[in-house]
């Protein structure tokens, strides 16, 4: 028996505020001063997407070509793979049916 638990109220939290619009997110970031922490860290760290060097956006890009060239291969090998599962399954088959029919001549 708990005699506690009716005692207890639930508590009814606030509503949670809506989020930020994008005119609202450029605004505070225009806003931001130079020195504010987010852009210290991102120069600090090297992550300053702005400041993106030639080389590594080539890197990237040629990064995606090599992706979407290994993707297309995948999907070409995919449908062979299928092509080949197709024809072992009617070999199959016709395997099932000569043994049966070897079987039938035995007896």
């Amino acid at each position: 028996m708990n005699l506690g638990s009716k005692s207890k109220k639930r508590v009814v939290l606030p509503s949670r505020p809506e989020p930020p619009t994008v005119d609202q997110i450029l605004e505070d970031i225009n806003r931001a001063a130079p020195n504010d922490p987010v852009f210290s860290i991102l120069e600090q760290t090297g992550q300053d997407s702005s400041r993106a060097s030639d080389s590594d956006v080539d890197s990237r890009f040629q990064q995606c070509r090599r992706y979407l060239e290994l993707n297309e291969r995948l999907q070409e090998a995919r449908g062979q793979l299928l092509k080949q599962r197709e024809e072992l399954r009617v070999a199959g088959e016709q395997l099932d049916k000569d043994m049966d029919e070897v079987k039938g001549q035995t007896l």
